[in-house]
């Protein structure tokens, strides 16, 4: 998934809102247009009722009064206009309309649209007053009370409208300062994601922020430690490594010396007791005393022969068993990652390497598994060990995503194992099987076998 494509947080925040605002308005609407139509059915019922109620006295005293009724008749409802909501029509016996009251001059000219006075306008019936031959029908309109909603509708959604774009700017300007913290958050976790744990978080406001950040701030601490610990390891082995070639140098030294000088001078004491014991054959007490000689000249030399052999034993101790050294550090990997499927090559040397050689051996299978475990994103990781060629070889070889087409200066350790192997003169390539993932391979010269000493 493309993190750049995906919605964020402050777009997702803003629509649900939006939504939420959208439903509460339309359901608003409708509760609205319910209530008017109930209001505007009332308001013309009553009306009519009361013109209603006028007429039924009105139009039977009016005709009452003689010949000239009709005519009176007509003047008061012509005096009298439209009544209220309801027009007002009078037909003869033939069904011709006599008179017909004016339009309402509310509005006049504007009418509501179609569909909405569907919605709205309610269904009256109308009225017929039967007097004399005469027909005086009463129709109610609704149209201007229609009109008058269509009007406060308009008003309405314009508040409306400028409410919920005042909401929606107040949202985001909240939801802008809530989230402002995400970003010094990612900031954080980029810096630790580069090695970099320098960045500390504040403590936030907002609860599950301020969780985030203490625990974060936790992890820091600790990796720090760690790391601060893992460079005081490493000077200390530096140091004993130091300490250890600086002891093996004193220690040849010393037996060079031993050799060289209490040896050679043991040899020359040898020398002159046999010339000595060869020419006092005739004078026991002096053939004596050369053989005594002699014989602790051949103790001393033995002792001699027995102290270069412990002083030069170490660098036999120096050798190690590198191949069960790997074996047991892939057994150690992986019980600690489960999900990675490892297989361990390994073929015996032939011969034991130094420390020097083994532990570079060493260290690129520690840095290239620990690469598959961090970045690799593998299932299937294989570490192989032999000699090709008169050169000992060692390949780590996963199946995840491989460094890519440009791939950062420094990472996966690719420095620091290319000095290791440089230093003993060998070669490390990188490459990418067909299959994918990477493959990291390096070629090492094997040591020649040390000749054994002879001297006494």
């Amino acid at each position: 998934m493309n993190i750049l494509r995906s919605p964020s947080l402050h777009g997702r925040l803003s629509l649900v809102l939006t939504t939420l605002i959208a439903v509460m308005m339309i359901i608003g609407t409708g509760v609205w247009l319910r209530e008017t139509r109930q209001a505007i059915h009332e308001e013309v019922e009553a009306a009519t009722r009361v013109a209603e109620q006028w007429l039924k006295v009105l139009v039977p005293e009016t005709l009452g009064d003689g010949p000239q009724a009709r005519a009176r008749l007509m003047d008061h409802l012509g005096a009298i206009g439209r009544i209220r909501a309801n027009r007002l029509e009078v037909f003869d016996a033939g069904g011709q309309r006599l008179y017909v009251s004016p339009e309402s001059p509310y509005k006049a000219g504007r009418n509501a649209p179609e569909w909405f006075a569907g919605w709205v306008a309610p269904e009256v019936a109308e009225r017929r007053l039967e007097a004399d031959g005469l027909s005086v029908v009463l129709s109610p309109d609704t149209s201007r009370a229609v009109l008058d909603a269509w009007d406060h509708l308009g008003a309405a959604l314009g508040w409306a409208v400028a409410l919920l774009l005042s909401i929606w700017l107040a949202t985001r300007f909240a939801i802008d300062r809530a989230l402002a913290p995400i970003n010094e958050i990612h900031s954080a976790l980029e810096r630790g994601a580069s090695g970099q744990f320098d960045q500390r978080l504040p403590e936030y406001a907002t609860r599950e922020l301020a969780l985030l950040a203490h625990s974060y701030n936790r992890l820091a601490d600790s990796l720090d430690e760690s790391l601060a610990e893992n460079a005081r390891l490493e000077q200390d082995q530096a140091l004993a490594r130091a300490l250890q070639v600086r002891l093996e140098q004193e220690r040849r030294a010393i037996a060079r010396e031993l050799h060289d000088e209490l040896g050679q001078g043991i040899t020359a004491v040898r020398s002159i007791a046999g010339a000595i014991i060869q020419r006092t054959t005739e004078q026991p007490g002096i053939n004596g005393s050369a053989q005594a000689i002699l014989a602790m000249t051949t103790q001393m030399q033995e002792g001699v022969h027995t102290i270069l052999q412990r002083l030069r034993s170490r660098t036999a101790d120096k050798q190690v068993h590198v191949e069960e050294a790997i074996e047991s550090y892939c057994a150690l990997w992986a019980s600690h990652h489960g999900d990675i499927r490892i297989e361990c090559r390994i073929e015996p040397l032939g011969e034991q390497v130094s420390d020097a050689l083994g532990l570079t051996i060493l260290r690129m299978v520690q840095e290239s598994l620990t690469n598959v475990a961090r970045h690799a994103h593998a299932t299937r990781v294989q570490v192989r060990l032999g000699v090709r060629d008169g050169q000992i070889e060692i390949e780590v070889i996963d199946n995840g995503r491989g460094l890519g087409q440009n791939p950062a200066p420094g990472r996966h350790g690719l420095v620091g194992m290319r000095e290791r192997i440089a230093e003993l003169h060998g070669q490390l390539e990188l490459s990418s099987p067909p299959e994918g993932g990477l493959n990291v391979r390096a070629r090492l010269p094997l040591p020649a076998a040390a000749g054994k000493d002879t001297r006494p």
